[in-house]
């Protein structure tokens, strides 16, 4: 009796919730979460689920890649106010369309949550963590609206959220993916394709980025006010816009970046002067190759600390607001596909070192209308004309004492990197 009465229930809700004619098969999911209880599992048979839902206490709901659940364009899909909730392969889509209310696939306030193998399409935000602290999120593929880019919402949006991680998911053609006031999370493996800015962190310190793809974005991973990011073998790549760049670092100290490859982008790297001793970025054993600038500082002064970097092919490979703004950073053991000096000694390392010096190619800096220009005869003549015989000094822009030299295993993964950068056609992507 105790097991007919709940399914008594469920029918009759069913028959009030869909008169004849309707066409949705199946009741509500609220019906269902209702009947499960703390701690159990909900295994929806396949077919599609109207939202919205709310989830108040701890419990599974398992799709099998076969459930959808659809909002109905009203509000978020599926909120998650109790801790240790599972959501697994599901297709949530169809949330409601404020920004206001940031209406989302999961809206997820509970800690110790995993959300993994779901797709949400067709869904303003992706998933929202508002004040939530170890949990998982896992191998989901995330798709905003179709609109233009500005108009979309994010991936991902992270508030006052610590200790989580985001793991192995798909992020395409959405916004952004925006991490607000959340220290210590893990970013590790996920594939980012499409959107405005791929990661950004604002006042987040502590966060990891680690072994990311993202590729045909405005910008990569940005950091403002952020301390202590580590970002390390990312690969960032076909980032055109003229706006971007693959990493941003502003007002953050001691970040690091290191063991990453950016290839093909407008800018590699933006970075602003520290504004005090401890705001020093550490840019290390990363590889730029084929960008219009590979760094860009701006600002008064340097103070970063560079090595062990490796340039190849770009078109510009340091861009400054003024000489000051690198000249003071830590350049030591970078690789410089320019450096026109010696090993005689085979140490590796060049026997005087490499400098840059601001010649005519510092006109598009000054005067950005004649960047349609860089690398024409036209400057190549006027650059070669004052480098011969220049009207006055030339300022330094930066010294790095022990230039690498690369023997052959660094020509090899240099021909690698250039036919990473063609189409299977072998012409430019």
């Amino acid at each position: 009796m105790k097991t007919i009465r709940p399914l008594l229930l469920l029918l009759l809700a069913a028959v009030l919730a869909f008169p004849p004619g309707s066409s949705l098969a199946f009741p509500p999911l609220q019906l269902y979460l209702a009947l499960t209880p703390p701690g159990g599992v909900l295994r929806l048979q396949p077919g599609t689920y109207s939202g919205p839902a709310t989830i108040d206490r701890p419990i599974t709901i398992e799709g099998g890649g076969e459930v959808v659940i659809d909002g109905g364009g009203s509000g978020s899909v599926i909120t998650v106010e109790a801790d240790d909730v599972t959501l697994r392969g599901l297709r949530i889509i169809h949330s409601g369309r404020s920004y206001d209310h940031t209406d989302a696939a999961i809206l997820l306030r509970g800690d110790g949550a995993l959300i993994e193998d779901n797709v949400i399409e067709d869904t303003l935000f992706g998933i929202n963590l508002h004040q939530v602290a170890d949990s998982v999120i896992r191998n989901n593929r995330i798709t905003s609206v179709q609109e233009e880019v500005a108009l979309r919402g994010e991936g991902l949006r992270m508030w006052y959220s610590s200790d989580n991680l985001v793991e192995g998911n798909r992020f395409v053609d959405v916004r952004d993916l925006l991490v607000i006031n959340s220290p210590d999370n893990r970013f590790s493996g996920n594939r980012i394709e499409g959107g405005r800015v791929a990661i950004e962190f604002v006042f987040s310190p502590g966060n990891l980025i680690e072994e990311n793809t993202i590729t045909g974005s405005t910008t990569g991973i940005v950091g403002l006010y952020s301390d202590g990011l580590l970002i390390k073998d990312n690969r960032i790549t076909h980032l055109r816009d003229t706006a971007g760049s693959a990493f941003t670092v502003k007002e953050s100290a001691q970040v690091r970046i290191k063991h990453n490859l950016v290839l093909h982008c407008a800018v590699g790297l933006t970075a602003n002067s520290p504004t005090n001793p401890a705001n020093i970025l550490y840019l290390e054993d990363n590889r730029f190759v084929y960008n219009d600038i590979a760094l860009y500082f701006y600002g008064d002064r340097g103070g970063h600390v560079i090595h062990g970097n490796r340039f190849e092919g770009n078109v510009t490979t340091i861009a400054v607001s003024a000489s000051s703004s690198a000249r003071d950073n830590d350049w030591r053991g970078n690789y410089w596909d320019d450096y026109q000096g010696f090993d005689l000694d085979g140490d590796g390392v060049g026997d005087t070192p490499h400098s840059i010096y601001l010649y005519a190619d510092r006109i598009w800096m000054d005067r950005p209308k004649t960047r349609f220009f860089r690398a024409s005869p036209v400057l190549d003549v006027i650059d070669f004309m004052e480098r011969l015989a220049p009207f006055s000094p030339p300022e330094l822009i930066l010294r790095d004492p022990a230039p690498l030299i690369l023997r052959d295993s660094g020509d090899a993964a240099s021909a690698a990197g250039r036919a990473d950068w063609r189409t299977p056609a072998g012409r430019p992507g």
